[in-house]
């Protein structure tokens, strides 16, 4: 498991591509028959892939990091699957998740394992976790099952529905907000006009997009922002200081997770488009 620490947007301002990308990037999630995590200071949010092809992966670290003796003693998780059709097995029970389906799993679970139904289409978990005071049931939903809206424009270039899988209103956890917006074709701009929400980060997984093709992600404070290059798969993470917002050459569909101070989605404070530099 890899360690990020937070940084001040003073001295955030001053850095080149390299160091940008080398805090704030995550190039790599899914590793066959691995696990691959990420664990920031900002909030202490854990991202991270589990990729099973040829064999089950689990959910296992040196626990030295978290000072806990199992990974969900004091955390809770939520999962989405971008990949095949998957099985996560938590305490010995089978959750059957499709693409593009979540599940929330509490703390105090000491067994999780994911697993592929078909290696030739393996299936790609896409994980955040955040540190928990209170256990939450095991708590599947399905695209259909969560709380969606529809906002944009064509002609806006930001015509998407946003999915809301754990939150004030799903799914209920301790802390951990999770959903997806997936863009409808022709349509390439998130977030914008811009916000920042000081009281919770955020991390944002891109995917769905071709091979061939980039998210120009934003970042940064208003007044000074900041760009970093996202290709398929690749996550970044946001403090919560910053505005996170992103164009593609493509449309796309991506993953957010947050962690803070509380779980309303609602609570941010909106940019004026005026403001940016």
């Amino acid at each position: 498991m890899e360690r990020r620490y937070a940084s001040h947007p003073r001295e955030v301002k001053q850095f080149d591509t390299a160091r940008l990308r080398g805090e704030f990037h995550i190039p790599v999630l899914f590793t066959p028959d691995r696990l691959e995590l990420v664990l920031t200071h900002e909030d202490r949010m854990i991202i991270g892939g589990a990729y099973p092809v040829n064999e089950s992966v689990r959910l296992d670290v040196d626990l030295k990091e978290l000072g806990v003796g199992y990974f969900l003693e004091r955390r809770e998780i939520g999962i989405i699957n971008v990949g095949g059709k998957g099985v996560v097995v938590v305490e010995g029970e089978s959750y059957e998740l499709d693409h593009k389906e979540c599940l929330f799993v509490g703390m105090g679970n000491k067994e999780v394992v994911f697993k592929s139904e078909d290696a030739a289409k393996p299936a790609k978990f896409y994980l955040n976790s955040a540190p928990a005071h209170q256990t939450y049931p095991t708590q599947k939903a399905t695209l259909a099952e969560a709380e969606s809206a529809d906002l944009g424009s064509i002609e806006n270039s930001n015509e998407r529905t946003i999915y809301r899988f754990i939150h004030q209103n799903g799914i209920q956890s301790s802390q951990l907000v999770m959903g997806m917006t997936l863009l409808k074709t022709g349509n390439m701009w998130n977030t914008m006009p811009a916000h920042v929400h000081p009281r919770r980060m955020e991390a944002y997984m891109y995917f769905d997009l071709p091979e061939d093709a980039v998210v120009f992600h934003l970042m940064g404070e208003p007044s000074e922002t900041r760009h970093i290059v996202m290709r398929n798969e690749q996550a970044v993470i946001s403090p919560s200081w910053s505005i996170h917002s992103g164009v593609g050459t493509s449309n796309y569909t991506f993953i957010w997770g947050m962690a803070g101070d509380n779980k309303i989605y609602s609570d941010m404070d909106p940019v004026d488009m005026k403001e940016l530099k």
